[in-house]
Parts: structure tokens; sequence; C-alpha cells
């Protein structure tokens, strides 16, 4: 008598694993309601069904979920410019451009804060010295997509110049919380016009520019 059949098991089907991108949006979501020090990468992998190994392999820890994040206003800022960018006066453009950098994270612009101070925690020296190279990077971006191609002493100057400004309106984005971000929008607009006027007095060149 022949053996009966065994009837063959069911494929199961594999659950896809989520993108970096798919984890990031899940991280900021949880950080939206418990804050971004409260999140833990342990508690991320329980919510998303994830071993903690499979959640290293996207991201080795918390600051570098933070980097990707910025990651995302770089390329916000670095999209293919409106039509007429390249004719606009040097202040123009720097305002569209760094309108797009703060207008990409303003939908998390508390958990942003909060990854900022994380980041310059005293006692974390592996997250705040990179910090001060990803800053100059990002202003080096700026410089080549606003068309700023000054040598020497004049390019000297304006990075330091954009590097300040940077920073003063992110500590001013950091707490604004006007409809639409206007008080930074307001502040930017009026910095700019400070460092246009300061820049016409000390580079004749710049005048051509703007």
């Amino acid at each position: 008598m022949a053996a009966p059949r065994r009837k063959s098991a069911t494929p199961k089907t594999a659950t896809a694993s989520p993108s970096a991108d798919a984890i990031l949006d899940r991280a900021l979501t949880l950080a939206d309601g418990a804050g971004w020090d409260a999140l833990s990468l342990s508690a991320l992998a329980a919510d998303l069904g994830l071993p903690p190994a499979d959640l290293a392999r996207h991201f080795r820890d918390k600051d570098a979920l933070a980097n990707a994040w910025f990651g995302r206003a770089r390329d916000a800022m670095l999209a293919a410019p409106p039509r007429g960018f390249k004719r606009q006066p040097v202040r123009d453009r720097l305002n569209i451009l760094l309108l797009r950098w703060f207008d990409a994270l303003a939908p998390h612009r508390a958990v942003t804060a909060q990854m900022l101070a994380g980041k310059l925690w005293p006692f974390h020296p592996h997250h705040y010295v990179p910090m001060v190279f990803d800053l100059s990077r990002l202003i080096q971006w700026l410089r080549d997509a606003a068309g700023m191609g000054a040598m020497g002493r004049q390019r000297q100057i304006e990075e330091i110049g954009l590097t300040l400004l940077f920073l003063a309106v992110m500590r001013r984005w950091c707490r604004d919380e006007s409809r639409g971000q206007a008080e930074t929008k307001a502040y930017l607009a009026a910095r700019l016009a400070g460092a246009d006027a300061l820049a016409a007095r000390w580079f004749r060149g710049w005048v051509t520019m703007l």
C-alpha cells in the first residue's frame, strides 16, 4: 500500500524589511510624541518589528538617524533650482536655498532642535566633532549652489560670513513657533540685506554679482 502523500507546506511570505527612509520616518513620528532624548533604538526596533541587529545595519546609532534627517534637508536645498534662479541676485539665491533647508526640517522642528542639542552634548565628542565638518561641507554646497565662485581672501570671508549667518538663523529657527516660520524668514531676509550692504563695502566685485 502506497504511503499517503504529505501535503506540501505553504511557503511563508517573507516580510520585507523597512527601508532606511521608512525607519527614519517612524523614528521622527515616535520622537514627536516622546522627545528625541527619550527615543531608544531598541524601542524603535520593537515598534518596527525588527531585531536590533537589522536596525543597526541601517543606522549604527541615533546620531546616524539625525544625520540622515539633515541629509534630507541638504538634498532639498540642492534640488533643481527654480526657473530664472541664476539671474537673481546672490542675496535672493541664498535666501531660496537656505529656506529650502529649513522648510525641509520644519515638519519636525522641535525634534530637530533636540537633535542639535544632543549633538552638542559635551561628553559626546564623536557627535559634535564630525558636526563641524558637516557644517563646513554644507556651507561649501551652499556657496556652490548659489553661484558664489570667489577665490582667495574674498572666499574665506564669504565662508566665515555664511557660517555665522547660518548658525544665527538656525538658532532663531529652533525657537520659531510663528505660522509658516514667518519670524525666521523675516530674520533671514534682514540678515542677508545687512550682509549685502557690508559686502558691497568690502568687495567691489560682489556688487556686480548682486
